[in-house]
């Protein structure tokens, strides 16, 4: 546990954008045997959508924020009463369920997000964000990882946050959606009306690898065309200036 703690150190001090604490989580979570991870940072801004960084399945994460779940979701909802790290999913938690809530674990299983670990993330205001990391079944190496390493992982937890909040703060994102600076850029330049050849003639990249920066802003987004992901970074920008 020690290497990989350092490793999780060395690699969060070199973090610099969205993709890059996403690769440093996930590279940690696999290192230890718990499978996709979940962050999520409550916005400072009441009406605003919460920050995700995450494994989820990409078409989840975009459907979570679409319909604002973290209102729903009965694990965001038992984070933000209770501070100590807690154990959730099939006969593990005995949290009261709405109909509605158990709705949304019923459609969070189908997306292989059945039970899990999370760690509510609290300062002297209140609670801000969670983290949790998610399995689609019961497995052996995922509950001996937390059974030994619980307090550990609260502190990867805690650490993870702050670097989060001091890095990504004025990072580019679209409806708690970050995006790298270049996907942003890219889409920028899109929304103008410029191909991907002519958004790599401005950037110095190739137009192939501007339609990649493209297609991965769409799928992050969860839209199929430019033109809609343009549209949500349009009704964003007025957001902000609201």
């Amino acid at each position: 546990m020690h290497r990989v703690f350092q490793n999780f150190i060395d690699l969060l001090s070199k973090a610099e954008n969205a993709d890059a604490f996403c690769e440093t989580m996930a590279s940690t979570a696999a290192a230890l045997d718990l499978s996709c991870f979940a962050y999520l940072a409550l916005p400072r801004i009441a009406g605003k959508k919460p920050l995700i960084l995450s494994t989820y399945p990409t078409n989840w994460v975009a459907h979570y924020l679409r319909n604002r779940y973290e209102r729903l979701d009965p694990i965001i909802t038992h984070a933000l009463i209770n501070a100590e790290p807690f154990r959730w999913g099939l006969d593990l938690s005995p949290l009261l369920l709405s109909p509605d809530q158990k709705q949304f674990l019923d459609e969070a299983s189908t997306f292989g997000i059945r039970l899990g670990f999370t760690v509510p993330i609290h300062d002297g205001h209140g609670p801000i964000a969670a983290l949790t990391f998610a399995v689609d079944q019961r497995r052996p190496q995922f509950d001996r990882c937390i059974k030994k390493h619980e307090r550990v992982l609260q502190l990867m937890a805690m650490y993870f946050h702050a670097h989060v909040r001091r890095k990504l703060m004025n990072d580019p994102s679209i409806d708690g959606v970050c995006l790298s600076r270049r996907e942003y850029e890219c889409l920028e330049w899109a929304s103008k009306g410029k191909s991907a050849w002519e958004i790599g003639q401005i950037l110095g990249i190739s137009r192939h690898t501007a339609a990649s920066y493209l297609d991965s802003a769409k799928e992050k987004l969860g839209v199929k065309t430019v033109v809609q992901a343009a549209l949500l970074l349009a009704a964003a920008k007025r957001e902000k200036q609201n």
